[in-house]
């Protein structure tokens, strides 16, 4: 089972504003309300190409009630915590001239609360992979994602981390099995610029030996990179087409990402071209990829870009 977990899920609210002005009222031509979250993204695309998944997390009031209601329309399976005061956080996501967030904070997660999902985590087993995505409220402990890897590490669960800065670093000592960096980040982790396909490498490789065993690292327009334990290096390029939102394209990736790897019994070729298919046809929508969308990009991907 591919487990994901989103510790601020959110309802995204779309606005289309090609104008958007500060300072004065701006009207909208469209609007969505769609749920969000990193490992939401990850887990409703992996459940869309087939794999067995469960988005995990917590939940509170009218808008938690409404993210059940909406995975629950797309068939993707949850076991959610639900908080007893608050509401889930209302992210606001304009798309003009060029994008804007708003993110709610999100409500308050007591000790009690925590240690019910560290329950359900030491309930995983050698034949389960944990994706970490995201960031933590501030309600939580800044160790919390190490204490996930250790977690991880003693009952043998494959462990992929998309997170950035402290929250990343401080899984490394645990082996993670996939961390997912953009080169900015990647740049900020290891205090070295990642600007050149060499400097990006070098980068990796540092972290490699911080105890990161595979590196996928996403340059946006530029395509990926893939550092594996074994000293391989892989690298694509991303088809055609026109941005729609980079809302989720991460997320994709990851998804793709390891969709691809386990279909394939770890082919790390297949694995970034399913990665990068997935990232693709997210960021060529105005939402997460439907499996028809991402399957037209992959065939292009092998293609014409392996």
């Amino acid at each position: 089972m591919i487990y994901t977990l989103t510790m601020n899920p959110s309802l995204d609210y779309l606005m289309d504003v090609p104008q958007l002005q500060v300072g004065a009222i701006n009207r909208s031509q469209d609007e969505q309300t769609l749920v969000g979250g990193k490992g939401i993204n990850v887990s409703l695309l992996v459940s869309r190409l087939g794999l067995p998944t469960c988005a995990l997390g917590y939940i509170a009031g009218f808008t938690g009630q409404e993210i059940v209601r909406q995975l629950d329309a797309y068939q993707c399976p949850h076991q959610f915590i639900t908080l007893d005061k608050g509401f889930s956080r209302i992210n606001v996501k304009v798309a003009g001239q060029t994008e804007t967030a708003i993110n709610g904070n999100g409500p308050i997660i007591t000790e009690e609360d925590l240690n019910q999902l560290l329950t359900h985590i030491k309930s995983l087993t050698a034949e389960d992979t944990l994706i970490l995505s995201g960031s933590i409220p501030s309600s939580l402990p800044k160790t919390l994602y190490a204490s996930l890897a250790a977690i991880s590490q003693e009952k043998g669960v494959k462990l992929i981390v998309d997170a950035t800065g402290q929250l990343l670093q401080d899984t490394l000592p645990y082996g993670p099995f996939l961390i997912k960096p953009n080169d900015e980040e990647l740049a900020e982790l290891s205090g070295q610029p990642c600007q050149t396909q060499e400097s990006i490498l070098s980068a990796a490789q540092a972290l490699q030996k911080q105890g990161a065993q595979n590196i996928l690292v996403s340059r946006g327009n530029k395509g990926a990179i893939l550092i594996t334990k074994d000293g391989g290096i892989f690298s694509m390029g991303v088809p055609k087409g026109q941005l729609v939102s980079s809302v989720g394209a991460g997320d994709s990736m990851v998804a793709g990402f390891i969709t691809g790897y386990y279909l394939s019994h770890g082919d790390w070729k297949t694995a970034l071209q399913y990665g990068t298919a997935a990232g693709a046809a997210t960021a060529f929508t105005a939402h997460i990829a439907t499996k028809e969308q991402f399957h037209n990009l992959l065939s292009i991907v092998q293609k014409d870009l392996s």
